[in-house]
């Protein structure tokens, strides 16, 4: 058994026109985040807490690579490749923990854990997904931004 933990966290864009993507789904009446693809943050940290049991840079490396040469923008995408560097692991749970003052993502947990179970191949009763607005204490609880804690857990098939 291994486990990983993954971290993103990301401001709002200024650009209102760019959809705020969480978990694989678009939450209404909030921007996007500044990235330079949507700025997945719960798909970026469970993409880091893969590299943390694999040890391939997928956001570091080969996201980049393909949001600037391919121009592919979605978190989707970078967590396919991550997924493919799970060779010989399966996943077992997968829990996250976001603090934002908004969106407000409890009316999204069923739809977000789902997404994620779909995404990874396994079934939504190991996808664990809490949110807290952290009661103005940091920037991401002051509406700034968002910000995404993952921790993974694989055995060996």
């Amino acid at each position: 058994m291994k486990v990983g933990i993954g971290q993103d966290s990301h401001r709002f864009s200024d650009d209102t026109t760019k959809p705020c993507v969480i978990g694989g789904i678009v939450i209404e009446g909030v921007p996007g985040m500044d990235a330079d693809s949507d700025g997945d943050i719960v798909l970026h940290a469970l993409c880091n807490a893969i590299t943390s049991i694999t040890h391939v840079p997928i956001l570091g490396g080969i996201a980049i690579d393909m949001c600037k040469k391919e121009g592919i923008t979605d978190s989707k995408e970078y967590l396919k490749k991550a997924l493919e560097t799970l060779v010989g692991f399966t996943i077992e749970h997968i829990a996250f923990s976001v603090e934002a003052k908004k969106p407000k993502l409890q009316p999204h947990t069923d739809a977000i854990r789902k997404s994620v179970a779909d995404l990874c191949g396994i079934s939504v009763d190991n996808v664990g997904f809490t949110s807290t607005s952290g009661d103005g204490m940091t920037p991401f609880a002051q509406g700034i931004g968002t910000q995404c804690f993952c921790m993974l857990t694989v055995n060996k098939s």
